[in-house]
């Protein structure tokens, strides 16, 4: 993907020093501060604006993987095929079989998937 090999070339030696000396915590200012710019397009119903603002939070998505894939933890792809792997466990009434008879009950469903998968979570971190 063209935009994940710039924000990497940012990164690289001969990259931006700005973006070079990102960390995941220095990013959490920018991200919060997009989000709310997005917020305020969204509000004023400013669909170039929405745009703009979706970008710039991309970017610091993807920068924010990049940064964890240099450590090594993971990469974007990851991230991407983690939440993949998400909606289609989330939404079993479109990518299975299953079918509810109300918006509630999908709700309790989706609530109970969401619930398993943090207990999940907890019993991974305990080993």
């Amino acid at each position: 993907m063209r935009f994940m090999n710039i924000v990497n070339q940012l990164r690289s030696e001969k990259g931006c020093p700005w973006d070079r000396k990102q960390s995941p915590l220095s990013l959490k200012r920018y991200i919060l501060e997009e989000t709310h710019e997005l917020l305020a397009a969204i509000d004023a119903d400013d669909h170039q604006h929405v745009k703009e603002e979706l970008g710039d939070l991309l970017y610091l998505i993807i920068l924010l993987a990049q940064i964890h894939s240099e450590k090594q933890f993971f990469n974007m792809s990851e991230v991407i095929e983690a939440i993949s792997d998400k909606m289609v466990r989330r939404h079993p009434h479109v990518f299975q079989d299953e079918q509810f008879d109300s918006e509630a009950q999908l709700r309790e469903k989706w609530l109970a998937i969401k619930a398993r998968e943090k207990s999940d979570r907890a019993k991974a971190k305990k080993n």
